[in-house]
């Protein structure tokens, strides 16, 4: 288990690091809403009023597999993953933020602010953080010639 983590670690680098953790951590939280569903969970009136929760999960569940694929491709081709990473506690901010403004639930605000900051803050400070020890790429061996 360790010789496949220090592996990750070598090929993915920072960036691919952070986004397998968080599509990872997106996956299993959609799943979560799957498996053990909430009949009405508080402040999240404005997404069940449209569709179920287990509905909303698979939200996460995509946006964590497309995050954590996204682990895998060069830097500067892993924008994709990290704005798939921003969409659920986004949109999960603003439904909290809504329950606050029409009274359904008062400590959405804060909720909002918590999605806010350690998630979507946490992912777009993530997103800036340059990549200094890049794994360098495969040696390729020429036509006609033993490498």
């Amino acid at each position: 288990m360790c010789a496949a983590a220090r592996w990750l670690g070598q090929h993915l680098g920072r960036r691919g690091q952070i986004l397998l953790i968080l599509g990872v951590g997106k996956v299993c939280w959609g799943i979560g809403f799957i498996v053990t569903p909430q009949q009405d969970p508080a402040g999240l009136q404005l997404l069940t009023d449209r569709c179920s929760l287990a509905a909303w999960a698979w939200l996460w569940i995509a946006s964590g597999a497309i995050t954590a694929g996204s682990a895998f491709l060069r830097i500067g081709r892993d924008w994709f993953g990290f704005l798939a990473a921003i969409l659920p506690p986004s949109v999960w901010a603003l439904a909290y933020l809504s329950a606050v403004l029409t009274g359904e639930y008062e400590r959405g605000g804060f909720v909002a602010v918590w999605y806010l900051t350690s998630h979507v803050g946490v992912i777009m400070w993530a997103a800036t953080v340059p990549e200094y020890s890049v794994p360098p790429p495969p040696r390729r061996a020429r036509k006609g010639k033993a490498p």
